[in-house]
């Protein structure tokens, strides 16, 4: 029985072993995506500042401009871009994402305003298909390591109905990667462009840059910003660049946001095959502790079966001494 039973041990703890290997080697495949992802969002930022400002002083220049910044007072038809992952193993990453998603769209419908739901990742569409929502369009393969054709093929079918007057709002509901330590789920207003109001100083895209009434560096006196809309001559005029840029935003703010989420799933990733190694760890050391008392207990058994049948013979070999002492006795009397 104890040897039946050191032998599941044994292949509980080679198969523990064999898990070990590979939450192991993805924690530092993830350790090193992590590192790549936060070169490229780094990279990504400046730009990305750079067409905000610019978008916000051509929207503050053109003639009935107002529906591209600011929050709409109402919406008839909002649009949410929802981006997860398109594989697990990454601790509560893709729920944390789609639970608020789903949170918004029932907002959505019980204020009233129909949505159209725009899914990033394979996590993505089966979660909602399983909730029984419709999904407007569905990507996938392209979370892991983003490009920038890949926000410009999401941008396509984001941007032109908020240009046709179709859709009022826009907003992109994603993880915001702060830093390798922390990580929060963010709903932000991707079209219009939100006003400093909106935002707060800069929480859209890292953006530590405000925007207060169209002018660029709302955190500013007015007196400061006020020479900074003076550098921009407009050729063509506001209304058409408006037509140029609001695309060219859109794939920059989408660009960025797919680093950060690719950069957040890394290190979720990363924590939670860290935690499983450990885990593998303590299970294999409960594994070893329990195989050696089985051992430990076979090897008594094994020694008190020697000792029980050595003391079985002793006596036995006694009391065939006793026997053939007492016939010898006999004997002697008798003769």
């Amino acid at each position: 029985m104890a040897g039946g039973e050191e032998r599941e041990l044994r292949r509980r703890i080679r198969s523990v072993g064999a898990t070990r290997k590979i939450t192991r080697a993805m924690e530092l495949i993830a350790a090193s995506e992590m590192t790549r992802a936060q070169g490229r969002i780094a990279g990504s930022r400046p730009y990305v500042q750079g067409i905000e400002k610019v978008l916000a002083a051509t929207a503050g220049e053109a003639v009935g401009a107002g529906r591209f910044l600011g929050r709409p007072e109402q919406v008839d038809q909002a649009l949410l871009v929802a981006i997860v992952s398109d594989r697990g193993l990454a601790g509560g990453y893709n729920n944390n994402v789609l639970r608020t998603a789903l949170r918004h769209v029932r907002e959505h419908e019980r204020d009233g305003t129909t949505y159209r739901l725009v899914t990033i990742g394979r996590k993505a569409t089966s979660f909602f298909t399983f909730n029984g929502r419709e999904t407007l369009e569905s990507y996938t393969k392209m979370t892991d390591r983003p490009t920038f054709a890949d926000a410009r093929r999401i941008a396509e079918s984001i941007v032109a109905p908020f240009l046709g007057g179709e859709v009022g709002l826009v907003e992109l509901i994603s993880t915001r990667f702060l830093s390798a330590g922390f990580q929060r789920v963010e709903t932000r207003q991707l079209l219009p462009l939100p006003a400093e109001d909106d935002h707060a100083g800069g929480d859209r895209s890292g953006s530590t840059t405000g925007h207060r009434d169209g002018v660029p560096g709302g955190d500013r006196h007015d007196e400061e910003a006020a020479p900074h809309l003076a550098l921009y001559e407009f050729e063509p005029g506001p209304e058409e660049l408006l037509q140029l840029l609001v695309p060219q935003y859109a794939e920059a703010v989408l660009y960025q946001a797919l680093l950060e989420a690719s950069a957040s799933e890394h290190t979720a990733r990363q924590r939670a095959m860290a935690s499983a190694t450990e885990n593998a760890d303590e299970l294999m050391t409960t594994y070893r502790r329990a195989m050696n008392r089985a051992r430990q207990e076979s090897i008594t058994t094994e020694i008190m079966e020697i000792v029980g049948g050595a003391e079985a013979l002793r006596h036995s070999r006694s009391s065939d001494r006793g026997r053939s002492d007492l016939g010898d006795a006999l004997e002697e009397r008798t003769a």
